[in-house]
């Protein structure tokens, strides 16, 4: 299953700190259009409203392969901002927490420009 979105916080590079320890999981948070966030929900994925806009983690334990938009190894960092194409698959139901997207890969669509300040 694929999905597009907007990266919303990245972490793809190393894994993910939870009070102070690491979660053993590399991850990205996309905030999805309403067409997008439709398609989750209708899979019986749960999003997050933030600031009016619907969210959703992937996570993985696994390295994620991330690819240019022609295919070859990206190289560089996603940021916040960019646009992507995240493959997925679903874990069984859970009767608290719902289905859970594991992420597969990332495709970057268009990448955004750094939002340091340039006299930083």
């Amino acid at each position: 299953m694929v999905i597009s979105g907007q990266v919303a916080f990245v972490n793809l590079t190393e894994h993910e700190i939870f009070d102070g320890a690491s979660t053993g999981k590399y991850s990205i948070v996309l905030t999805l259009d309403d067409e997008n966030a439709a398609k989750m929900e209708a899979q019986g994925v749960k999003l997050r409203n933030y600031e009016g806009s619907q969210q959703r983690k992937f996570a993985s334990k696994f390295d994620v392969p991330i690819y240019e938009l022609n295919g070859d190894e990206f190289m560089g960092t996603i940021t916040r901002g960019s646009e992507v194409r995240v493959q997925y698959s679903l874990s069984q139901e859970h009767p608290r927490f719902g289905i859970t997207p594991y992420l597969d890969k990332v495709r970057v669509v268009t990448l955004a420009d750094s939002a340091t300040d340039g006299d930083f």
